[in-house]
C-alpha cells in the first residue's frame, strides 16, 4: 500500500501485488507424488494458492463445493468418478464452478475431444514444464481456453470425424472382447438385426473395412482400451 498526500488529501494507492487476489486452486490426482509435485510448482508463486488436494473424483467435487476455487487441476483417470464425470457434474449442477484444466498422461483424440466438449478449459499432459503449467493456470483463470498446439491439432482432427453414439460404443467394446452379434444382442437386450445395424454404422464412422480394422482404429483414437 502506498500513501500520497496532495493538497490536504490523502490518496491510497494499492500496489499490483496487494490489489490482485491470488488464484485459488484445487489439485485432484490419485497419485500422491503427482499432487505433491503440482503443489510445489505453485508454492513459490505469490499470485497462486493451492487450497486443497483430492485423491478421487468424489473428493474433488466435495472440495470444489467447499472451497469454490478459481481453477481445478484434474486428472482424467481416478477411482470412483473419473475426470470426465467430475467435469460434467461441475458444469451441470454446481454454482461458482471452477475452470477446469485437465492434466493427464493420456492424449488420445477421444480423451481430448470428450474433455473439452464436456467443459474443460485447458488440457495439459503430465511432464509439461512447470512454467508452462503456471502460465496455463493464469490464462485459464483469466477466462481463456487453452490447449498446447499438439493437443489442439488432435482436437481439430477429432472434431472432423463422425461421433459414435453411446450404444455404438457399447457394441464396439463387446466386439473388441470377441463377442458375436448374437451374444452382444443378448447382453444388451436388443435384436441381432439391431446389433448388425450398429456394427454397420460403426464401420462406416470409423472408415473401417471389417471388425479387426475397426478395433485397431478405435484403440489408436482412444475409443476403447487395448484388450490384454
Amino acid at each position: 500500500m502506498i500513501l500520497e498526500t496532495t493538497d490536504n488529501h490523502t490518496i491510497v494507492r494499492l500496489s499490483a501485488e496487494s490489489s490482485t487476489e491470488a488464484i485459488t486452486i484445487v489439485v485432484a490426482d490419485d497419485h500422491p507424488v503427482v499432487r505433491e509435485g503440482l503443489v510445489a510448482i505453485f508454492k513459490s508463486q505469490k499470485d497462486m494458492k493451492v487450497l486443497a488436494e483430492a485423491s478421487n473424483g468424489e473428493e474433488a467435487l466435495e472440495l470444489c463445493d467447499r472451497h469454490l476455487p478459481d481453477v481445478l487441476l484434474l486428472d482424467l483417470r481416478m477411482p470412483g468418478k473419473d475426470g470426465l464425470q467430475v467435469i460434467s457434474d461441475l458444469t451441470a449442477h454446481r454454482l461458482g464452478r471452477p475452470r477446469v484444466i485437465v492434466m493427464t498422461t493420456y492424449e488420445s483424440e477421444e480423451d481430448i475431444r470428450r474433455a473439452m466438449k464436456t467443459g474443460a478449459k485447458g488440457y495439459l499432459v503430465k511432464g509439461t514444464a512447470p512454467q508452462q503449467i503456471r502460465e496455463s493456470v493464469r490464462r485459464v483463470a483469466a477466462g481463456e481456453a487453452l490447449v498446447p498446439p499438439n493437443i489442439a491439432s488432435k482436437l481439430a482432427q477429432s472434431m472432423t470425424r463422425p461421433e459414435l453414439s453411446e450404444r455404438e460404443r457399447q457394441v464396439l467394446r463387446y466386439i473388441a472382447n470377441g463377442r458375436s452379434n448374437k451374444e452382444i444382442g443378448k447382453i444388451l437386450c436388443i435384436s441381432e438385426n439391431t446389433v448388425k445395424a450398429h456394427v454397420k454404422s460403426i464401420l462406416a464412422k470409423l472408415d473401417a473395412i471389417g471388425r479387426m480394422e475397426a478395433i485397431a482404429i478405435a484403440i489408436e483414437r482412444g475409443l476403447i482400451k487395448p484388450v490384454h
